[in-house]
């Protein structure tokens, strides 16, 4: 039997260690060290979901690594003092933590920070601020803006994400609220029926008045980029950030563009996994891509560490290829090899790289109070189990959604990199949105969501690009490649009303029906990838 050489790691834990920033607020954390004398460099995750969040931190990995480990709840959050308000503060508050680590005894002096989603955020926020001690960080599945992405997408409200995500922040901020002695039963009260029906929520009340929420009205009163927007992203200045990131990717995580757009931005390793958002896991949706396709598999968690220790020897850039299901190592994203290669949406269905030779349009009527449900995507919703590659075939029944489908492929298609839709497209009302899907259409019938987007419009008529971000899909052999089109996706994104005005501006009695033409000179993009 075999027996491992392994001696203790004695280890010193402080738990709610004080750490005052410049403003005079307190912040607590956790800091774990190797009992020994130092001194050590140190790894840095903030975070603001609490105790429980604790856990996902790579802890034991660091400290086996040599590293002491702080863990952080931000301002507002946990046993941290001051006033949570999201994005605002944690540049400033991570530039003041690294400054109170490398002042203790401990402290050789250098600091690497860690995180997944807002976490990630906070660390790179940190970083635009250039605090002396941070050497580097590992940022996984995190926007690089917090309009374009976050809490709107071309230009449509991200309403299941922006919702869900507030109202867990608002229950947190009670919790925060009642452990400082403070009456929170109004807010809870207040509170508890949306967080039980967030789906009743969305549909029944003016958006405007979701309750418990405090920037809710922000996010929604700011539609478009604006000073208010603009305002944030001060606060994360690529152009300022000096030290090495290594970034995580899903292809199923709803800040997949976030992530890439922070590697063009900023450079540094790029790890893009089958994943939806914090996973790292086998399968997602109905899909199981096998176990190759773990994070544990892929050696994600040593490189990571590797990486913040200065010894990374891996691929400039590695992805999960779907379809085929192995991990392939590149040398660049996105791939210069690849083929931009257009698909275009034929009356009557077909989907082609042959030019459309019919001048008749599809059309369809949109009704907002019926709008498409969400079935699968880079999601946040409250219903886990509606994530990822999910079987379109129920919502392909609707009237109000176009399918346009190749023949049957003779040999597989590779298709990798940044993907969109032109859309050519005319609707009847004064304002409206586009939505597009690109699905893996099974011999079996199955019709696999693969990648999705939406633009919003209040140009009658003209020419359209729909985002669907980026993936590494192989269209087996039998398999045929489909691209939707509708005019909705609720309530990943809000409903466009119809009539000029924002869904927050508008109450059911306000929607419009829309009629909807789509003209056969409208084409996907495709980056193929030669085999």
């Amino acid at each position: 039997m075999p027996k491992l050489n392994r001696l203790p790691l004695p280890i010193v834990a402080e738990h709610d260690t004080p750490m005052p920033v410049r403003d005079g607020t307190i912040l607590r954390g956790d800091v774990h060290r190797p009992a020994s004398d130092g001194p050590f460099p140190a790894l840095l995750v903030r975070t603001p979901y609490g105790e429980g969040s604790f856990p996902m931190a790579p802890t034991i990995p660091a400290l086996e690594a040599g590293f002491a480990v702080v863990l952080q709840h931000c301002r507002g959050r946990g046993s941290s003092d001051g006033e949570f308000r999201p994005w605002l503060d944690e540049g400033d508050d991570g530039y003041d933590t690294i400054e109170w680590i490398t002042s203790q005894p401990w402290s050789n002096g250098e600091v690497v920070a860690f995180g997944v989603s807002y976490l990630a955020g906070c660390a790179l926020q940190a970083a635009a601020t250039r605090p002396p001690g941070l050497k580097a960080v590992v940022a996984s599945m995190t926007p690089h803006d917090f309009y374009d992405g976050l809490k709107y997408h071309g230009g449509a409200l991200a309403l299941g994400s922006a919702l869900n995500w507030g109202l867990l922040q608002a229950m947190l901020g009670l919790m925060h609220g009642m452990e400082a002695g403070e009456d929170v039963g109004a807010g809870l009260g207040a509170l508890l029926p949306v967080l039980g029906d967030q789906a009743t929520a969305v549909r029944t009340l003016p958006l405007r008045d979701i309750p418990g929420v405090p920037w809710w009205n922000d996010w929604i009163s700011h539609p478009t980029r604006d000073a208010y927007w603009e305002g944030l992203a001060e606060t994360l200045r690529h152009d300022r950030i000096e030290v090495p990131v290594m970034h995580v990717a899903g292809w199923f995580d709803l800040f997949l563009a976030g992530t890439l757009e922070n590697h063009r931005r900023l450079g540094g390793p790029l790890v893009i996994g089958p994943w939806s958002h914090g996973s790292g896991a086998t399968g997602t949706g109905h899909l199981d891509f096998g176990f190759a396709a773990s994070a544990q598999a892929a050696m994600l968690p040593q490189r990571q560490m590797d990486f913040l220790r200065g010894r990374d020897t891996g691929p400039a850039v590695k992805i999960f290829v779907m379809g085929d299901d192995v991990w392939r190592d590149e040398e660049e994203w996105p791939l210069t090899r690849a083929v931009g290669t257009r698909y275009h949406l034929h009356t009557g269905g077909l989907l082609s790289a042959e030019p459309p030779s019919d001048a008749a349009p599809s059309t369809f009527t949109f009704d907002p109070r019926d709008p498409v449900p969400t079935t699968g995507g880079p999601l946040l919703l409250p219903d886990v189990t509606n994530i990822g590659p999910q079987d379109q075939r129920d919502v392909e029944l609707r009237p109000d959604v176009l399918c346009f489908t190749t023949e049957a492929l003779a040999s597989d298609v590779e298709v990798t990199g940044p993907l969109s839709v032109t859309l050519h497209a005319e609707t009847s009302a004064l304002s409206t949105d586009w939505t597009a899907k690109l699905v893996d259409v099974h011999p079996d019938g199955r019709a696999m969501s693969v990648t999705d987007g939406i633009v919003r419009t209040s140009v009658p008529s003209g020419v359209h690009e729909i985002d669907l971000v980026a993936t590494s899909q192989v269209f087996k052999t039998g398999h045929r490649i489909r691209v939707e089109i509708s005019s909705s996706n609720f309530p990943r994104f809000d409903r466009n009303p119809g009539n000029g005005r924002t869904s927050a501006d508008s109450t059911e009695a306000d929607l419009v029906v829309q009629h909807q033409t789509v003209f056969p000179d409208s084409y996907v993009t495709l980056p193929i990838v030669p085999g």
